[in-house]
């Protein structure tokens, strides 16, 4: 059975991702010559084909796209192994926390007094990450823990703990059709134009249209200006409201789960001390 070696995986995604063996040599700080030999011997000793390669082109084979798909996760769990390493054995390590710029639904300050006033408290770095990629920064080591949204981010490899459930409200354009109501339904909302969320998966109204593609508030609210989409997000993430802006609850829209979120194998105090803290905070709200 072949072995890969972590090298030959950097190597093969480098040029796999360049498409281009120049640059990729580049970016690997390694001889062109040396990187096209490196792919022929894994090639050789895999026993298929990785690239389609010219004077002019490089391409992926059907082997080469799985290759890439599997060896980019191998290569991010081999980082991910070598930082919760580290971590674990530093005593003096700082607690990192991921969120969203406004997606701690108010209670980030007092699961931080919460914590500090624990007798094995840490320093709480903060780090913000964008509207998908906050679990990821969990599962390779960037983060400890996340405030995450369910069920709109991915919890593979995660375990968390819920602390606050709330509903979700419309927001529209003033001019729209519904609002001048007080409150909508999802059959309201049936036909509506709702942004696809970068990263996520569709979680619309059943029958609505997926519309523009968007990687945050902002730019949905842009959107929901001009009139092309309207959007159902949790209620604390419509916050603050826009004056330009109608804002109306949606009554049988399921409820979203603003989490706490750690990795499944971390057992670590550091981390179970923190979410004690912050599962007593969010109680008492």
């Amino acid at each position: 059975m072949a072995e890969l070696e972590t090298r030959e995986l950097e190597y093969f995604v480098a040029v796999a991702e360049e498409l281009h063996f120049g640059r990729a040599a580049a970016c690997l700080a390694i001889a062109q010559p040396a990187l096209s030999k490196a792919i022929r011997r894994l090639e050789s000793r895999l026993g298929v084909k990785l690239l389609e390669r010219s004077s002019r082109h490089v391409a992926l084979t059907p082997a080469g796209e799985a290759l890439l798909h599997h060896g980019r996760h191998a290569l991010n769990a081999v980082s991910a192994a070598a930082e919760k390493a580290r971590r674990a054995g530093d005593q003096q390590a700082h607690l990192r926390l991921v969120i969203k710029p406004g997606g701690d639904a108010n209670l980030l300050s007092g699961i931080l007094a919460a914590y500090a006033g624990q007798p094995d408290a840490r320093q709480v770095d903060i780090l913000f990450g964008g509207a998908t990629d906050r679990a990821d920064y969990v599962r390779d080591g960037r983060a400890d823990v996340a405030l995450l949204y369910a069920p709109f981010d991915d919890m593979t490899g995660l375990d968390h703990e819920t602390l606050t459930v709330e509903g979700r409200v419309a927001i529209l354009p003033p001019d729209h059709r519904l609002a001048s109501r007080s409150e909508v339904t999802l059959a309201d909302l049936a036909q509506e134009t709702l942004p696809r969320w970068k990263g996520v998966r569709w979680t619309g109204a059943p029958e609505a249209r997926p519309g523009p593609e968007v990687t945050d508030a902002a730019e949905a609210l842009q959107m929901i200006r001009l009139g092309r989409t309207v959007a159902i997000l949790p209620r604390s993430l419509a916050q603050p409201m826009h004056p330009d802006l109608v804002y109306r609850p949606v009554t049988d829209a399921p409820n979203s789960e603003l989490v706490l979120a750690w990795s499944q194998d971390d057992r670590r105090s550091l981390v179970a001390s923190f979410v004690a803290a912050a599962v007593d905070a969010a109680g008492t709200t």
